[in-house]
């Protein structure tokens, strides 16, 4: 439908949504309309008039039903209400029916990290590849211990990552510059050893990629820019040769545990916000509760009632 062609449109021109956001929001809005009109047939007006609260519960209720959890369900309804923010700002609505529709309730999930003894594991792992190396090593296996190195010391996002250019590195002040989610530029600092093994990365890709004329500071071995697929396979591929590493093995799972090593390391929350490029403290206080078994073991052996089976006075 033309109406929803133009809003997509929108999102990507007006609030520079990602392409994978694009897809999305264009797949709520579609599966909406195929519940409301399983033979596809819709007359003029339709797509319109079909936009109440209750159709649009019964939308959710179908979802939850076929075992789609409240999470998933829940990004679709907001899919479905920037569709009807949209309409609105067009005229064709005058008030927007997702907003008397409940949310499902969804459970509370905690994010998933790697510990501090596993990512120590890798690095170590890597010095010893290096030492054992005759010669120098291939360009693939530096770029991809490089990606996973500025992934978790610099905690930044899949897509940051494929954007990333080489003028977004200034050594001098240790930091990169990083453009995250609704084009907000963030500063993140570098440490300085870390910064040194950036610099040598950067003198063999240009070494590697005189023609790099776009200045992407990661390329595949074909010499285009990254894509997310690609950044998946390689965290996938390192993270497997090390211990430590079960579940899941992706790169938004070395952002979290960055936060969350940094909160037990003292850190203050606002602090991993700006280092995050959270757009609220909310995102960040999550990770609190991945350092209570920290906080609880710190209390107990703190504690003058703990020790020695609480005995002590008696």
């Amino acid at each position: 439908m033309k109406i929803i062609d133009s809003f997509i449109d929108w999102l990507g021109v007006q609030k520079r949504y990602s392409p994978r956001t694009l897809v999305l929001y264009r797949s709520a809005v579609d599966e909406f309309y195929a519940h409301i009109f399983p033979e596809g047939e819709i007359e003029a007006g339709e797509e319109i008039s079909v936009l109440t609260p209750l159709n649009i519960r019964g939308f959710i209720a179908g979802g939850l039903e076929s075992g789609l959890s409240a999470r998933t369900m829940n990004l679709k309804l907001a899919a479905l209400s920037s569709y009807c923010s949209y309409l609105m700002k067009q005229g064709v609505i005058s008030s927007n029916p997702v907003k008397k529709v409940f949310r499902p309730k969804e459970d509370k999930k905690l994010p998933e990290f790697y510990t501090e003894k596993a990512m120590g594991n890798y690095f170590e792992s890597l010095t010893e590849e290096r030492q054992e190396q005759e010669g120098e090593e291939p360009f693939p296996v530096l770029r991809n211990r490089t990606i996973l190195l500025l992934l978790y010391a610099g905690g930044i996002r899949r897509a940051e990552l494929c954007g990333l250019k080489i003028t977004d590195f200034d050594p001098e002040r240790s930091v990169i510059r990083v453009l995250g989610k609704g084009d907000k530029l963030r500063e993140i600092p570098i440490p300085y050893v870390i910064c040194q093994e950036l610099l040598l990365y950067l003198k063999r890709i240009n070494r590697e990629f005189p023609g790099n004329s776009d200045g992407y500071f990661f390329l595949t071995d074909a010499g285009r820019p990254l894509y997310p697929a690609f950044v998946n396979n390689v965290v996938k591929k390192e993270l497997e040769k090390v211990e430590g590493f079960t579940g899941r093995k992706s790169p938004h799972l070395l952002r979290h545990s960055l936060a969350t090593h940094l909160l037990n390391r003292g850190a203050d929350l606002n602090s991993i916000k700006e280092i995050l490029g959270h757009s609220s403290l909310a995102a960040t206080q999550i990770y609190t509760h991945n350092s209570f078994e920290q906080l609880k073991n710190a209390y107990l052996t703190a504690h003058p009632r703990a020790k020695n089976g609480g005995n002590n006075g008696n």
